[in-house]
């Protein structure tokens, strides 16, 4: 009973890991397709982003184990998160800012 019980675990176990591989398989011919989308350099930016993190968030969960972790060790890393994401995009946001001026922004400092 107790192989019954392992086996069928395993299984389990190797079918989420298959799951999770098609799904990156899957996530990277749309990262390549998005390659070929007429965006702009900050759209094209942040879709690549999106489609990463949600790759990362696949490996980080199931790979490394991290999706049965304690809450604190979850808030750390989306607190780790959301400043990549603001560290990322404040580049973006200054050269917004200076949108269709004609000082660039190594001038303006």
């Amino acid at each position: 009973m107790s192989d019954n019980h392992n086996s069928a675990s395993m299984q389990n176990h190797i079918r989420i890991y298959l799951m999770v591989f098609g799904a990156l398989g899957v996530l990277t011919i749309i990262t390549v397709l998005a390659s070929y989308l007429n965006l702009s350099t900050s759209e094209g930016i942040f879709l690549a982003l999106i489609i990463a993190s949600v790759k990362a968030s696949l490996v980080l969960g199931y790979f490394m184990h991290l999706i049965s972790e304690r809450k604190l060790i979850i808030w750390i890393l989306l607190i780790t998160v959301f400043f990549f994401f603001v560290m990322i995009f404040l580049p973006l946001i200054s050269n917004i800012d200076h949108a269709g001026d004609p000082a660039q922004w190594w001038e303006v400092i």
